[in-house]
């Protein structure tokens, strides 16, 4: 799993890297019952604190994507990869929703934020 935070990004490095484990774990990588890093050994391969780590790793285990073992490590959960996806698609739902609400707010009929939806999904694929 490779991961990598923009410290000028103005997205928090936590949910940086609470989105790339979760989009990982979401493709298969890491799967079910694998050992995550730990705490301090990710935050200095990432040069970042253990703050930062920690505060990923808890949204992930609030979440149901990775859990603790006290005395093991940080294990990402069997949670079905089925399961996750549909929970990510409600998110992304009711992102849809305040999307589309704006977009009407401004008069973009559905012809044309289709095609700007397509024009950036396509610019994201070819990367």
């Amino acid at each position: 799993m490779n991961l990598l935070l923009i410290n000028s990004s103005p997205i928090p490095l936590y949910e940086q890297l609470k989105e790339q484990i979760k989009q990982g774990i979401l493709r298969g990588d890491p799967a079910g019952g694998e050992l995550l890093p730990s705490i301090r050994s990710l935050a200095q391969s990432l040069s970042t604190s253990v703050i930062t780590v920690k505060r990923a790793y808890d949204d992930l285990e609030r979440d149901g994507y990775i859990f603790t073992a006290p005395g093991k490590g940080t294990f990402v959960s069997t949670y079905s990869r089925g399961q996750a996806r549909e929970d990510y698609l409600k998110q992304l739902d009711q992102q849809v929703d305040l999307l589309v609400e704006k977009a009407q707010s401004l008069g973009i009929s559905c012809r044309e934020l289709q095609a700007l939806i397509a024009e950036k999904y396509g610019a994201g694929k070819q990367n």
